[in-house]
C-alpha cells in the first residue's frame, strides 16, 4: 500500500510525498518510488484527505504497471529514474558518478518543469547562467594552515582519521600539505572528525569563474541523452536538446599536450635515480601510449617477456562510491596487444626481480589473494598478481602516479606534463617518425581512426610538412641535372 507523508515548506504551502513499491533490486532492497501531491487552494481537510486517498492508488496502480510517466512528469522525476535505470554496469562507474553531480545542477535550474513544457530557452538561459562568474563551485578549494603540526601534536593515527572522515589516506595526506589543493568538503569532513572548526585548519578559496565551454557541453549531452529516452518512452514527442530545436554549445578544440624529444631525454635522465616502482610506471607510459588506468590494470600474467608484447585486458579506477575498482578496457578496441621496445622490457625485467624480493621479504605479510571490485559492484577474491602495489601489496590507487608525478616535475624542476599527456607524447612522436595513423591508432586503443586524426592534428600536420622537405630534398638532384 501507497504510503503519504505530510510536509509543510517554510512559507507555509503543504504538500504530500507519496512512496510505493514495486520489486527488489539487485541487493534485495525494495524499489521504493515517489511522487509529490500537492492539493489545490481552499481545499477542506476532509476534501484533502479524501483526494489524497485517491492519489495514492492512483500512484501505486502506475507503480505496478509501471506507467509511471505522463504529461504531468517532471524533468526531475524522469532523470531521477533515468539515472537509477543506468546504474554500473549499464553506466561506467565513472560516467555514472559524474551524471550524478551534473544532475545536481540541472535539476536545481529546470528539475521542476514539466517535460512537455521544456523548451529550448530554459536550456540556453541554464548554459549561459553555468558561464556567469563564481557558478563554478569546483573552483573552490582548501589548503591547510597546520593540519600536518595538529595531527603530529595530538598523537592521530592517519589511518582511523581518514576512515572517520570517510575519505582515503591519499587525499588526507594532500591535505596535509600546505601547497596542496583539496575540495572544502574534504576539508570539513577531516575538521569535524577533528572537532575543530574548519577555518583554524584550511584556508578556503572561492572561485570566481564560470564553467569551461567543454564542461557546458557535457551538461547538454546529458540533457540530450534524457530527453532522447523519453521520446522513446513516448513522453514526449521531440527532443528539445536536438540540434534541430538548439545550437549545442560551441567548444574550441584544443590541441593534445606533448612533450619534445628533448623534454622526454631530459625526464628520462632524472627517472633512473628514482625509485623503481615510479620509474617503471612512467617509463612504461612513455613506451607504451596506454591510459593510467590500464598500467593499474596490468598483471604479471599479461606480459610476454619472450616477445617484449604487453597485453591489455583491464582498467584500474578509483571511484569514491566504491574505492578502487577493476573494470574491462574503455572499449573493444582498447583490448589490445603492444609491442616495446628491449629497453622497456629490461627495465621490466629489473622491476620483476624487485617485485618478487618485495613479496619474499613482506613474508606472511603479503596478501597472495586480495579482494576486486568490479563495475557491477560485485566483488571476487583472485590472485594477487598486479605488477603496481602499495606498500601493503594491495593493488595501487590510480590517483598516487599523478602525485608522485608532480613531487618528481618540482624536485627537478622540469617542464609541467602528466600521465596522461605522456600518453600525447608517446603518439606524436610515433606520428612524427613516420608511423602510419592507423597503426598509431590501433596502438593507442582508439575506436576509431578519426579519433586519432582529430586529436593529433598538429602532430599530422608537421610530420606532414617534414614529409614535403623530404620530397623536396630528395627531388632536388632530380631537378638540377634536368636543366
Amino acid at each position: 500500500m501507497a504510503t503519504a507523508t505530510k510536509h509543510i515548506s517554510k512559507n507555509g504551502k503543504v504538500s504530500y510525498h507519496i512512496r510505493a513499491y514495486n520489486g527488489y533490486d539487485y541487493k534485495g532492497k525494495q524499489i521504493a518510488h515517489r511522487m509529490t501531491w500537492t492539493p489545490k487552494p481552499n481545499m477542506s481537510e476532509k476534501a484533502i484527505q479524501k483526494e489524497l486517498e485517491k492519489q495514492k492508488l492512483l500512484f501505486e496502480e502506475k507503480v505496478k504497471s509501471n506507467n509511471l510517466f505522463d504529461s504531468n512528469t517532471t524533468f526531475e522525476e524522469y532523470s531521477k529514474k533515468w539515472i537509477e535505470n543506468n546504474r554500473p554496469p549499464q553506466l561506467a562507474p565513472k560516467t555514472y558518478e559524474r551524471y550524478k553531480a551534473l544532475l545536481k545542477d540541472i535539476n536545481t535550474a529546470i528539475g521542476h518543469i514539466k517535460l512537455v513544457n521544456l523548451q529550448s530557452h530554459h536550456l540556453q538561459e541554464f548554459y549561459n547562467n553555468l558561464r556567469e562568474s563564481g557558478v563554478n563551485r569546483r573552483g573552490n578549494y582548501a589548503s591547510s594552515i597546520n593540519l600536518k603540526e595538529y595531527i603530529k601534536k595530538n598523537k592521530i593515527v592517519k589511518t582511523e582519521l581518514a576512515k572517520k572522515a570517510g575519505i582515503a589516506v591519499t587525499p588526507l595526506n594532500k591535505a596535509c600539505k600546505a601547497e596542496a589543493h583539496v575540495s572544502i568538503q574534504t576539508a570539513e569532513s577531516i575538521a569535524k572528525v577533528l572537532k575543530q572548526p574548519v577555518n583554524k585548519l584550511f584556508n578556503i578559496f572561492h572561485s570566481n569563474s564560470g564553467f569551461a565551454d567543454k564542461t557546458v557541453l557535457n551538461y547538454h549531452r546529458l540533457i540530450g541523452s534524457i530527453m532522447r529516452q523519453a521520446t522513446r518512452d513516448r513522453i514526449i514527442p521531440y527532443n528539445i536538446a536536438d540540434r534541430d530545436y538548439i545550437k549545442a554549445p560551441k567548444v574550441k578544440r584544443k590541441e593534445a599536450i606533448f612533450l619534445n624529444d628533448s623534454q622526454i631525454e631530459l625526464i628520462l635522465s632524472k627517472l633512473k635515480y628514482e625509485d623503481i616502482k615510479w620509474r617503471t610506471a612512467l617509463e612504461l607510459l612513455i613506451y607504451s601510449g596506454m591510459r593510467r588506468g590500464e598500467l593499474f590494470g596490468l598483471e604479471w600474467k599479461d606480459i610476454d617477456f619472450e616477445n617484449n608484447l604487453i597485453h591489455i585486458y583491464r582498467t584500474s579506477q578509483y571511484i569514491a562510491s566504491m574505492g578502487i575498482i577493476t573494470k574491462d578496457t574503455k572499449n573493444i578496441t582498447s583490448e589490445r596487444t603492444i609491442k616495446l621496445p628491449n629497453i622497456a622490457f629490461e627495465l621490466l625485467t629489473e622491476y620483476r626481480k624487485w617485485w618478487f624480493e618485495m613479496r619474499s621479504n613482506m613474508g606472511d605479510m603479503w596478501q597472495n589473494k586480495i579482494t576486486v571490485t568490479f563495475a557491477d559492484g560485485k566483488q571476487e577474491v583472485v590472485e594477487n598478481d598486479r605488477l603496481f602495489i602499495k606498500d601493503d601489496s594491495t593493488p595501487i590507487h590510480p590517483d598516487s602516479l599523478t602525485a608522485w608525478t608532480e613531487k618528481f616535475i618540482k624536485k627537478h624542476n622540469l617542464p609541467k606534463f602528466s600521465p596522461h599527456s605522456l600518453r600525447h607524447t608517446n603518439a606524436s612522436l610515433l606520428i612524427a617518425n613516420g608511423v602510419n595513423i592507423p597503426t598509431v591508432s590501433k596502438r593507442l586503443g582508439h575506436a576509431n581512426v578519426s579519433t586519432t586524426t582529430k586529436i593529433y592534428s598538429h602532430a599530422i600536420q608537421a610530420a606532414d610538412e617534414k614529409a614535403a622537405d623530404i620530397l623536396a630534398e630528395k627531388l632536388n638532384p632530380l631537378n638540377k641535372n634536368n636543366r
